[in-house]
């Protein structure tokens, strides 16, 4: 019982309309302020912060200061995991109700980060393109590196041993609310998604957990990943 009352409150706290949206809005791993959560979800700052307090308290977000500001985060990757988890069945499972696109939604559905790693048309073609190669071999609920992995992730400079720490997955799939197919989590989807943006293949759009992949991206990734991730970008192109 007491399970269940858990869950009922978390329900009642994400099902909010905009505490939904402050959620969603953090769900590219970044730290904002209530300001720009306030923002994002259309209320005033005032509401924003009675919502904020509500899910800082019931250990949902975490909040740092920083000078005069607080800025609030997802508290760990499981809150990300369970929001996209959500969306995932709210795509598949939920009566479908009739929604013009927008610019913004196709962006969303071609590239944006979940959480800490890459998700969209763009994030499961590179979980394809792993796959395909045979450097990531992925279950349903966990996934394993090969030695020729191995090798190609120290080969574009990221190191497993450093990137595999102890309370976390270090490579799983996660369900891709709108391609409806696994995309790479855990440490290792993270520190892929690290990469192409240090490398500057990928940048983040304003407002939004959209990401672009650059011209220099495309040649980039391409390269690296092969036609399946050049299907990707001529979906997008088309």
């Amino acid at each position: 019982m007491i399970a269940a009352a858990n869950l009922a409150e978390v329900a009642a706290l994400v099902g909010d309309p905009a505490r939904a949206n402050m959620l969603a809005a953090l769900m590219d791993g970044r730290a904002l302020t209530a300001s720009e959560l306030a923002f994002m979800a259309r209320i005033t700052p005032q509401t924003a912060s009675a919502h904020l307090s509500k899910l800082t308290e019931s250990h949902l977000l975490t909040v740092a200061k920083q000078g005069r500001h607080r800025y609030f985060k997802l508290a760990s990757p499981l809150v990300g995991r369970m929001l996209e988890g959500i969306m995932a069945v709210a795509a598949i499972e939920a009566p479908q109700r009739h929604r013009p696109a927008s610019p913004k939604d196709s962006a969303l559905r071609q590239a944006r980060t979940c959480y800490d790693h890459l998700a969209g048309r763009v994030g499961v073609a590179l979980a394809d393109a792993l796959t395909h190669e045979g450097h990531v071999v992925l279950s349903e609920d966990g996934g394993t590196v090969t030695d020729s992995g191995t090798g190609f992730f120290r080969s574009i400079g990221i190191d497993l041993d450093a990137d595999r720490p102890r309370q976390r997955c270090f490579c799983r799939p996660c369900l891709d609310w709108s391609e409806r197919r696994p995309h790479l989590a855990g440490a290792l989807g993270a520190a892929l998604a690290t990469t192409a943006f240090e490398q500057g293949w990928i940048e983040r759009l304003r407002d939004t957990r959209a990401v672009t992949v650059t011209r220099p991206g495309e040649a980039a990734m391409t390269d690296l990943f092969g036609p399946l991730m050049a299907a990707a970008f001529f979906r997008h192109e088309n």
